[in-house]
């Protein structure tokens, strides 16, 4: 494997897993108060919209490193609504 495609695999496994701390925190906690509801929004909006890319590209690693965080923050903003 190239070190190129190994960095870009690093790369997409810490993106992917960056928000789940905080999923977690919420979960446990039962608050979501501090979450901001517009930058939740505006990520799944990024995330989506590099999912399409990934398509278009037909680049598997573009597609699983943004799906991953997308449904995760997906979540969050889910958990938002409901403990509001």
């Amino acid at each position: 494997m190239e070190p190129v495609t190994i960095t870009g695999i690093v790369a997409s496994i810490l993106t992917a897993t960056a928000s789940i701390p905080q999923l977690i925190k919420i979960l446990r906690n039962k608050e979501a108060k501090d979450i901001s509801l517009l930058m939740v929004t505006v990520l799944i909006l990024g995330l989506a919209t590099w999912i399409v890319y990934g398509i278009l590209k037909e680049d598997v690693i573009i597609i699983v490193a943004n799906a991953i965080p997308c449904v995760v923050n997906i979540l969050i903003g889910v958990m938002k609504l409901h403990y509001k």
